[in-house]
């Protein structure tokens, strides 16, 4: 059943309801995605709004509590009673390596130890990285997936719209009739699925790129935290 056949049963729409639920079954299914796409994209948002927000705090005590140590072994035992976060768990995993290498050097009244070799400090390096990439990718779980919703939501307008004007010109052509006010309903209520793709897309897309400029904000400071760390190290003599 094409728009106009649908249209001459419940008359001119004379709303964003009316378009909706007077269009083709095509273009309500396209909706119902777009639909399920933005609450979808709205939960994202939600989430990662909350959890830049905690390890945004996470990162402000650590700092502190950083700031406050009088040493290396000092801030370990400060960051040992912090909760779990990105930021402690790259100076945890520095610190256990050094230990590891150096046993019982950070322990108090413990005598001056030998300083890392050049190929141990790399190796500090590396492991240190490699824990900024786990946090990084921790903290960018499910960012893809805003990403996609904000670029596949105004292709699936688009193609409800297509969908919608073709069948409203099929139905045109099989009325005979070329009347603007036969032709105008039906584009009018195709373009409602470009509308509600813009409408998905947009927010999605701004959260998207908001929360990327977050994820490289963190993972600069965690970088620049690791050079810290290895300079710490330096300052006690402990390289």
């Amino acid at each position: 059943m094409g728009f106009s056949t649908l249209l001459a049963q419940t008359g001119t729409p004379t709303s964003v309801l009316d378009m909706v639920f007077g269009g083709t079954l095509p273009t309500r299914v396209i909706l119902m995605i777009l639909a399920a796409s933005s609450l979808a994209s709205w939960v994202l948002i939600f989430w990662k709004a909350k959890q830049f927000r905690v390890v945004r705090r996470q990162g402000d005590r650590f700092v502190q509590k950083m700031e406050r140590a009088t040493g290396l072994a000092d801030a370990y035992k400060s960051v040992l009673a912090l909760p779990e976060s990105p930021y402690g768990r790259v100076f945890r995993q520095g610190v256990n390596f050094f230990s590891e290498l150096r046993p019982g050097a950070l322990r108090e009244g413990a005598l001056p130890s030998q300083g890392l070799s050049l190929t141990q400090l790399q190796a500090l390096k590396l492991v240190l990285e490699k824990e900024e990439a786990e946090a990084r990718e921790e903290l960018a779980e499910g960012l893809i997936w805003l990403a996609v919703l904000g670029s596949v939501s105004p292709l699936l307008g688009l193609m409800g719209t297509v969908l919608g004007i073709t069948n409203t010109f099929l139905g045109i052509t099989q009325s005979g009739s070329t009347n603007i006010a036969a032709v105008a309903p039906g584009v009018a209520a195709a373009l409602v699925t470009t509308v509600a793709g813009l409408f998905v897309a947009i927010p999605a897309i701004v959260a998207y790129n908001h929360f990327l400029a977050k994820l490289n904000l963190v993972s600069g400071e965690l970088e620049g935290f690791s050079s810290e760390f290895i300079g710490t190290l330096a300052r006690e003599g402990r390289v």
